[in-house]
Order: structure tokens, then sequence, then C-alpha cells
């Protein structure tokens, strides 16, 4: 049996910050001040290794290539299984090489089992970051810019698809390769989408709780932030963009961080 282990957590403060994004997309708006509670968060992207520790305490299936979501749909089924085949696990192991990078091919679901067997073997509660948690610790006191250090896009901070001729010869990388934002936070640009605890809405995006948002109660699309290394179209690496995806989807570019409760 293998024991859970703390993640290596940084502490978030309680406080305002701007929401959304006043120029981009239609469901970033209205720019609205939100509150955020104190909560602690994964300073890097759950890890392979990490995930496999999980995997072997409780028999969960391991990532793998299973039905295809609908976001392999429309004939896209041939390069969704060759870019996702270096992250299948072989025995139920990580994959060679990249037990340090973020595990990937995880549902949303997969990611819930995950945060249920941390909380039980901790004794505290684990979970995915809300929509606005994630979005404060990754502006980190950087109101208003387009990514965690700046308006401008920089390659030497973030793993993203540089050159789109260039897809098959990338993959993720190991956390912390770029450097941390101004919480010592990695990874919340590029690498691997996140997955958030809440539904999308765009009706009620800015309308909703102004203290502590947790989202609609129900919906029909999940949501994952913080673009990733296939990510090309650079305004989707932003910190506001809200990346709506079905609820089946899982992807060698989609993986989560974790909120530890006090």
């Amino acid at each position: 049996m293998t024991s859970a282990t703390l993640p290596n957590l940084a502490r978030i403060p309680s406080g305002e910050f701007y929401m959304g994004a006043a120029d981009v997309e239609e469901d970033e708006r209205p720019v609205h001040r939100v509150f955020v509670s104190e909560f602690f968060i994964g300073r890097f992207p759950v890890t392979h290794d990490e995930y496999a520790r999980f995997i072997r305490a409780t028999g969960y299936p391991a990532p793998a290539i299973r039905g295809l979501p609908l976001i392999a749909s429309g004939g896209r089924d041939s390069i969704f299984k060759e870019l996702a085949a270096p992250y299948t696990w072989p025995d139920a192991q990580p994959p060679p090489g990249h037990g340090g990078h973020p595990v990937v091919l995880v549902r949303y679901d997969d990611a819930l089992a995950y945060c249920e067997w941390l909380s039980n073997g901790l004794g505290r509660d684990v979970r995915l970051p809300t929509e606005a948690e994630w979005e404060k610790a990754a502006r980190a006191n950087v109101e208003g810019q387009r990514y965690p250090w700046g308006n401008d896009i920089d390659s030497s901070r973030c793993n993203y698809l540089t050159d789109p001729s260039l897809k098959r010869q990338r993959g993720t990388r190991s956390t912390g390769t770029y450097p941390p934002n101004a919480y010592g936070l990695y990874d919340m640009c590029g690498n691997v989408w996140e997955w958030v605890s809440d539904w999308y809405s765009a009706e009620s995006y800015g309308f909703g709780d102004a203290r502590d948002p947790r989202g609609p109660a129900s919906g029909s699309l999940r949501i994952v932030r913080g673009g990733s290394w296939v990510t090309e179209d650079l305004s989707m690496l932003r910190c506001a963009y809200r990346h709506k995806v079905p609820p089946d989807t899982y992807s060698y570019s989609v993986g989560f961080r974790v909120v530890c409760g006090a």
C-alpha cells in the first residue's frame, strides 16, 4: 500500500483581484472584482510519479487511450492516438522518462478520484481549484496583464507550440523547467491545461457571487485553464482564457493541480 504524501504547496493570501479580460473573448467579460479567501495550492501540476502512488494504492485504472473523447472526433482520431501514445502507462507504470512531467490523459472524474484518495490519506480536504482561485493564483498580483509575468509572450517562461510544424517533436516538460510566477507556482501558463472545479457558463460569468465564487451548480461543459505544449494560439495562454470542453475530455495536453485545506 502506498501512502499519500503532502504536495509542495504555496499559500495564496486572501484578497480581491480583477477577474477576466475586457478586450478579448466575450465569455471573459465583464471584468469583475472577486474576493478569494486564503488557500493552499500545489506549486506544480500533479506529476506521473505522484499519480503512480495513487494507482498503486488503489488499483485505479492507469492513464491510457480509452474511448476517444469528443475532441478527437471529426477525423482527428489518428493524430490523437499518435500524440497520446507517449503518455500511456505500460504495465500500470509511468512512461519512461516522464516521472517528473505533469500527468496527462486524466479525465475530470480521474482528477476527483485522486483528490478523494489524497484527502483520505492526509486527513484534510484536497480538491481541484475553483476557476477564481486558479486565476488569482496564476496572476499572482499582476493585475490586468495577459500572462503571469506581463503582456508579452516569452518562450523562455512557458512550454507552448512556437512552431506548429514541430508538434510531433514536442511534448510535456518536467515540472520546474520554467521560472515560477510571483507566488512560486510553476506551469501556470503552458505545459498542460489544468482542470478546475467549475462548470462552464458564459451567461453567469461576472454576475455570480463576489466572494469565493464556485460557478454554476450544473452545466454541459467543463473548464480547463492555462494552455499547453500543443497550444499555438497565444490568446489561449492568457491568465483569463476559459477553455470549455466536453465532460468526457481527456488528452495528452490536459492535467491538473490540487488545492489543500489547512
